[in-house]
């Protein structure tokens, strides 16, 4: 059996890791071989040195495996804290294994990178999860909460539409494809450099094969999601129910935070924390996202932050570019909108701003809205109409807040005015809230889907 090590009260050292007071080389036993330099395994990791250091000395979660590839243990939840929250009642009728529309979904289909949600159970043979428990095959169950692990009910394919549509918000800005939809093996998997088309799977696993070891929340390596060499063996990455719960905002935080690990994030804390917990209505993804109504990526701008990492541009370096932009940042670049009819558009890099030109045939009252997206929304919009020359006529930005956890409030923006017939212009731009440091956010994060448009009031 190969043997994982657990790091508990690692400490980093120059030249070297050691646990417990113990020298623990790649896949040796402490008396046997000489420690592998601190060095080397940063570079197994794909880190800088000083970063693996500060992980090992202060992050109790963070896990070098018997080939010193660093993945990470989240802690798991309370009993109450498992709580679940209502999701959007959408599904109708029962369904018969992963069909219907609830696993059908997909975020940016033809994409060549996938983050595939698998509620339908999967055997995992072959990997890292096996070596650690010496176990191979491991048959992984369906997602099940009313005892008929063989049909969805109306409740559970709620769940999976809006853990999806949550994921799918979170990933938002980057070209990839966050779907329920099982993939072909070759769309997740990476043969070799010359490979484009790959991704990863995260599980939602009831079972204990795993779980009851560790008594975690989830588990998931770090940086291997654009390996072009063993990229199966480190996959997928798994999100346990009986660590976070059934509820569709949990499950959602937790499976975007272990995505998050596999393309190169690593956690988000304070100097006395591992985890941080936000403030006012805000959290960071990589720091605990379940308790506020809005989750964002973040480069510590919090106070007291430990991690300053600048999370777009590490997922950046780890296979996921930023999604194209749709519509231009001025008037003389406006896309095209109708009167009546609602588009969808993206804000993907913090200075973008998206203009449309929409054209008034009769003069009257109109209402220009455009609202971010209903489940786990992290762009927070303000919203502009222009006349012709590019004047403001009117402008919204409401504050931001939360009704509870799972529900975000103030993110979307709308205007109504009395309009001649003419020409107009809808701006979307993304703003902040508050004080990033200790009662809000910056437009750092404020980014994700919106559908805007204009109609008669």
């Amino acid at each position: 059996m190969r043997k994982q090590l657990r790091r508990t009260g690692a400490l980093a050292c120059t030249g070297a890791v050691v646990f417990g007071g113990l020298a623990i080389g790649a896949g040796a036993q402490a008396d046997a071989q000489e420690p592998t330099p601190l060095a080397e395994i940063a570079a197994t990791n794909g880190m800088l040195t000083e970063q693996l250091q500060r992980i090992l000395a202060t992050d109790k979660t963070a896990v070098l495996d018997a080939a010193n590839r660093l993945f990470y243990r989240e802690p798991q939840l309370t009993t109450a804290q498992k709580s679940e929250e209502a999701s959007p009642r959408w599904a109708t009728e029962s369904v018969e294994a992963a069909t219907g529309p609830a696993f059908e979904l997909h975020s940016k289909p033809g994409s060549n990178r996938v983050i595939y949600l698998d509620f339908d159970g999967h055997t995992i043979t072959g990997t890292a999860w096996n070596a650690s428990k010496g176990v191979d095959p491991v048959n992984v169950s369906a997602y099940d909460t009313d005892g008929d692990p063989a049909n969805y009910s109306t409740a559970e394919q709620d769940v999976v539409r809006d853990v999806w549509a949550r994921v799918a918000e979170d990933y938002a800005s980057f070209d990839v494809d966050v779907t329920t939809q099982a993939p072909p093996q070759s769309a997740i998997d990476r043969s070799g450099a010359s490979d484009a088309q790959y991704g990863t799977r995260v599980l939602i696993d009831p079972d204990t094969w795993y779980q009851s070891g560790c008594g975690c929340g989830g588990v998931a390596y770090v940086g291997v999601y654009d390996n072009s060499s063993q990229h199966d063996y480190y996959q997928p990455a798994l999100v346990f129910t009986k660590g976070v719960g059934t509820g569709a905002k949990n499950l959602a935080e937790a499976a975007s935070h272990e995505a998050g690990h596999n393309v190169g994030l690593g956690h988000d804390g304070t100097s006395s924390v591992g985890y941080y917990q936000g403030h006012g209505a805000w959290a960071p993804i990589m720091g605990v996202g379940y308790y506020r109504g809005i989750s964002q990526w973040s480069k510590g701008e919090y106070a007291d932050a430990n991690n300053k990492e600048d999370d777009f541009a590490v997922v950046g370096t780890h296979g996921l570019a930023a999604r194209a932009d749709e519509a231009g940042d001025t008037t003389a670049a406006a896309a095209a909108l109708t009167v009546g009819t609602p588009v969808t558009g993206y804000i993907a890099a913090e200075t973008d701003t998206d203009v449309y030109k929409v054209t008034v045939g009769a003069a009257g009252n109109y209402t220009a809205t455009a609202n971010a997206a209903v489940s786990g929304g992290n762009l927070d919009i303000k919203l502009d109409l222009l006349n012709s020359a590019g004047t403001v006529v009117a402008s919204a930005d409401p504050a931001s807040g939360q009704t509870d956890a799972a529900t975000p409030t103030g993110l979307s923006a709308g205007v109504t005015a009395n309009l001649a017939a003419g020409t107009y212009f809808l701006r979307v731009d993304n703003v902040g809230y508050g004080d990033p440091l200790s009662t809000g956010y910056s437009t750092y994060g404020s980014r994700g889907a919106y559908t805007v448009n204009l109609a008669t009031s």
